[in-house]
């Protein structure tokens, strides 16, 4: 079982000065129940070696088991420092592939040539395409085999306008996940803003933000069985 995970090289947010990335937890805790799986796990980035960290979540309230765990782990962390090029990536080589959030998917990978293509292969392959929070993002420009919106008619989620403005960013954002979605034909659903809820809709897994990060895991793993 051999899982690529695919996190963002972004680390500016927006014109503000400050900085974003990925989303600790929603790495930390997929990586783990992928590896505790018995998974074969690839990491992989825009630009290769260390993905850059969202500062705000390696702040306390942002912990979990699984970051504490992470952060006992060298293996872990020298695997994360070496991230592959995603441009060098074969999708064939992959049973399935997972999405991390954090904000900086929206600038880099949500419009990024080889993640398109790697998600188009994929998803055509019937092997499971997964992302969480605004992961989901990644999907705005990936095209079905019929040359439509990958997720137009399809049961998705993503980080919600209302939780997007709880973090007072929606003016910063260059797109919101919710309306993007929506605006593409998703059938878009949510629960209250950061509970938990993955959506899998065939072999198309989304989660709505950091804590719905493992079910979408765990909905990868049973899809691949």
């Amino acid at each position: 079982m051999k899982i690529l995970m695919v996190l963002t090289s972004h680390d500016q947010l927006g014109n503000t000065g400050k900085k974003t990335g990925f989303w600790l937890e929603e790495f930390a805790a997929p990586y783990y129940a992928f590896l505790d799986a018995g998974a074969d796990i690839t990491l992989a980035s825009p630009k290769g070696g260390q993905p850059p960290l969202d500062p705000k979540s390696d702040e306390a309230d942002a912990q979990t088991e699984a970051t504490e765990r992470f952060r006992k782990d060298g293996a872990a962390q020298a695997a994360l420092a070496s991230t592959s090029k995603l441009s060098t990536v074969q999708a064939a080589s992959y049973d399935a592939v997972f999405y991390p959030g954090g904000h900086g998917p929206l600038w880099d990978l949500a419009e990024d040539k080889d993640s398109i293509a790697l998600i188009e292969t994929m998803y055509a392959a019937g092997k499971p395409v997964s992302t969480v929070c605004h992961a989901p993002g990644v999907l705005r420009h990936v095209r079905a085999a019929d040359g439509s919106p990958l997720v137009k008619g399809k049961k998705v989620t993503g980080f919600s306008d209302s939780e997007e403005a709880a973090v007072q960013l929606t003016d910063i954002v260059p797109f919101l996940v919710e309306a993007e979605l929506n605006r593409l034909g998703g059938n878009y659903s949510k629960l209250a803003d950061w509970q938990s809820y993955a959506v899998a809709d065939g072999n198309l897994i989304t989660g709505q933000n950091p804590a719905s990060s493992v079910a979408v895991a765990q909905q990868v793993l049973k899809l691949l069985g």
